[in-house]
């Protein structure tokens, strides 16, 4: 069953989404920043607690909450492929706010990143707009999602449990906080999905198929919570740019790839979407790098 969608909508809530993002983690960042340059600690306790009585940490925090309550919205009136990479929209708010608070403009290697990023993400939204559909999303669906998710966990722990006596190179943590962001994108759409279809049908049901409804919404809380973890760690390391370049490059193009090959929003499209898309995506997530090492150089 196709579902009915309303793409302008959903973007015009995905650049508010965006503005969000932008301004929360800049404060975010702050805060953490503001934290990391203190006196030592100790635990980690100590910095959690000093974290929550910062306040330019709390108000960042709260804006995440609101940049997820509009994604989710956007989200539900678009499908996954269209709505989620606007977000980049964020990277040039980030930029721009930045060149305000600091009053000193980027360099023209930032500029440049920071064009590629959002040149390769336009492209890759207006193939997907032109291509893609929302489906009701089956049991098999839901079960994959939720199966990729485990694999990420697992390949997590054991990639943390062999380089825990080494230098993790800032930009991972970066990549992380992206990836599972990507996740609580991808299962908040098909818990939309589910609920729009539930709705279609005659009204929710007590069945294996709320039951898996409900193991997508632990799958949230447990991709968010995590999400959250490394953005903090990708704040004490990285320019606010570039952690918000993981979050609307990575995060989408990650997003996309589960809407794609799990969700089916592209089941219908011609093989040169595919090649454009892949072309686009290549060149938004260049610009990642590119500003990740532009920045380190600044710093």
């Amino acid at each position: 069953m196709e579902l009915q969608s309303a793409p302008l909508i959903g973007i015009a809530l995905a650049i508010a989404s965006a503005a969000a993002l932008a301004v929360g983690n800049l404060l975010q960042a702050r805060g953490v920043r503001a934290i990391e340059a203190g006196a030592a600690l100790g635990s980690d306790g100590s910095k959690t607690r000093s974290l929550l009585r910062n306040h330019f940490w709390l108000i960042g925090t709260l804006l995440l909450g609101v940049t997820v309550l509009l994604q989710m919205g956007s989200l539900t009136f678009a499908p996954l492929m269209v709505v989620q990479p606007v977000g980049v929209v964020a990277l040039v708010f980030t930029a721009l706010l930045t060149a305000m608070f600091t009053k000193k403009a980027p360099s023209r290697q930032v500029v440049r990143s920071i064009a590629m990023c959002v040149l390769g993400v336009a492209g890759f939204v207006t193939v997907a707009a032109m291509v893609s559909t929302q489906h009701a999303i089956t049991d098999v669906q839901l079960v994959a999602v939720l199966v990729v998710l485990a694999v990420l966990l697992a390949t997590t722990a054991l990639v943390w449990f062999l380089g825990r006596r080494r230098r993790t190179p800032p930009v991972i943590w970066v990549l992380l906080g992206g990836i599972y962001s990507a996740f609580v994108a991808t299962l908040g759409k098909t818990v939309i999905l589910r609920v729009q279809s539930m709705f279609h049908s005659g009204g929710p049901k007590w069945d294996m198929a709320n039951l898996l409804t409900i193991a997508c919404i632990l799958g949230i809380g447990i991709a968010g919570g995590l999400s959250v973890y490394f953005v903090q760690k990708a704040h004490a390391f990285n320019r606010p740019e570039v952690v918000v370049a993981g979050l609307t490059v990575v995060d989408p193009a990650i997003a996309v790839v589960l809407g794609i090959a799990i969700l089916g929003e592209a089941s219908g499209a011609p093989a040169w979407a595919f090649l454009a898309l892949a072309a686009a995506g290549a060149v938004a997530m260049s610009g990642v790098f590119a500003l990740s090492r532009a920045e380190s150089r600044t710093q």
